[in-house]
């Protein structure tokens, strides 16, 4: 799978607490907001090392129309995973960018129970996806 670093939310990101990605991607300027006309722009976000101690952890797509996330609108969200599945190579099922981008886009980790002593998430946009997402 290839990454560009223009294009990652989380590059081996410790998510240990409930935090917004590392990175906010700027997708659009002007008028022309939606970014994916039509045509999905497919999403990856991986575990790169075990999840510890918590209970569970969620993914959400937010996006804003400012930089700062001054009031952020979650454009979607995955179910609690629970920790037990969160193992390296565990694909959280978010598979494309959904619609309503207002410019800017992150994403946000929940992290439920204690904070993970350990865990890692890298996530952004690819040019395609290789078909081992699990079923949830």
């Amino acid at each position: 799978m290839l990454l560009d670093m223009e294009t990652l939310f989380s590059d081996a990101q410790a998510v240990t607490a409930s935090a917004a990605s590392t990175n906010v991607i700027h997708t659009a300027a002007g008028k022309l907001k939606e970014i994916s006309f039509g045509q999905p722009m497919p999403l990856l976000v991986q575990v790169v090392e075990d999840f510890a101690t918590c209970t569970s952890v969620k993914v959400g797509v937010q996006t804003a129309t400012d930089e700062a996330f001054t009031s952020p609108v979650t454009l979607a969200e995955t179910a609690a995973v629970a920790v037990a599945d969160l193992k390296a190579g565990f694909k959280f099922p978010i598979n494309f960018m959904p619609k309503g981008n207002l410019g800017y886009t992150r994403l946000y980790y929940t992290v439920a129970g204690s904070n993970a002593t350990a865990g890692k998430i890298t996530a952004g946009f690819v040019a395609a996806h290789d078909n081992s997402f699990q079923d949830m």
